[in-house]
């Protein structure tokens, strides 16, 4: 099997190795963390949340599953893949960082070819989207954490994905091998233009969407992945607004007209950027 767990947690208090016994991660200190039944683990220590529930509510990552697995965002995961395996090893370890309730590390797993195995890790400050996440997909190890407090040893992975994520870039650099990538995604200045003018009354301009390159890491490739796309439901529309901010930016009268739309054309445009650590 070409994707199987990644092993090699650590602390999030003291950063020693971690070492799963029955039902429980530990390390050398004698912390222990449980392995709930769906199969994930919290890594999250209360002095690292900026909140009592932090990330996407349960509500939300509902919203995102069904929105994703009906293939929305497809052209986007097909992109994404496409980036993230050039040049890897045969034996390969990945991190989806901000990982939601894990479409893209599932859609990565199924484009693993023949000959490579990897080891995938997806986390996320979210213990919903960590949940959802460990459902669907128990080929991977599934971590309620934070990007500002990886819970894995230095130099330890291949690739770290960051989709429409809060990249941490030091961390990113210390967790990557040397020559290892980080496979980045973003929204372009057309992203869901369609809804924006809609639920507006007046759309900002967003940047080009490529982020400037940190010290610790050279550009290796860039791209813009942009497709059309037609939801034709009022349903699927609402599930958009749902798992986006949108739905909590937007003024009320935006929502009301959104509310009312049955079928809507809309442009994915985003920016692929691919980083190697120096």
């Amino acid at each position: 099997m070409p994707v199987t767990t990644f092993d090699r947690l650590a602390c999030p208090l003291d950063g020693q190795p971690l070492t799963r016994q029955n039902n429980a991660w530990q390390c050398p200190q004698g912390h222990s963390f449980d392995i709930a039944r769906q199969g994930y683990v919290h890594l999250l220590p209360v002095q690292n949340k900026r909140s009592k529930d932090p990330g996407d509510s349960k509500t939300m990552v509902a919203a995102r599953q069904r929105f994703l697995n009906a293939g929305h965002y497809q052209p986007i995961a097909d992109a994404l893949n496409k980036a993230v395996l050039p040049g890897l090893p045969a034996e390969a370890a990945c991190l989806d960082a901000g990982c939601g309730e894990g479409y893209y590390l599932r859609q990565l797993g199924q484009a693993v070819p023949d000959g490579i195995n990897m080891q995938v890790i997806g986390l996320d400050v979210s213990k919903w989207a960590v949940l959802s996440a460990a459902k669907q997909y128990p080929a991977s190890t599934w971590v309620v954490g934070t990007n500002a407090h990886i819970p894995v040893p230095d130099s330890s992975l291949d690739r770290v994905l960051c989709v429409f994520g809060f990249p941490v870039f030091d961390e990113f650099a210390r967790v990557l091998k040397p020559g290892g990538r980080l496979i980045m995604v973003d929204p372009g200045p057309d992203h869901l233009r369609e809804l924006r003018d809609i639920i507006y009354p007046s759309v900002t301009e967003r940047p080009a969407g490529e982020r400037a390159v940190p010290e610790s890491f050279q550009e290796v490739s860039r791209e813009t992945v942009r497709e059309t796309i037609v939801l034709e439901s009022g349903s699927n529309i609402s599930d958009l607004l749902v798992m986006t901010p949108h739905l909590y930016r937007a003024p009320a009268e935006g929502l009301a007209r959104a509310s009312e739309l049955t079928r809507l054309q809309l442009t994915l445009d985003v920016r692929i950027q691919v980083l190697e650590v120096n």
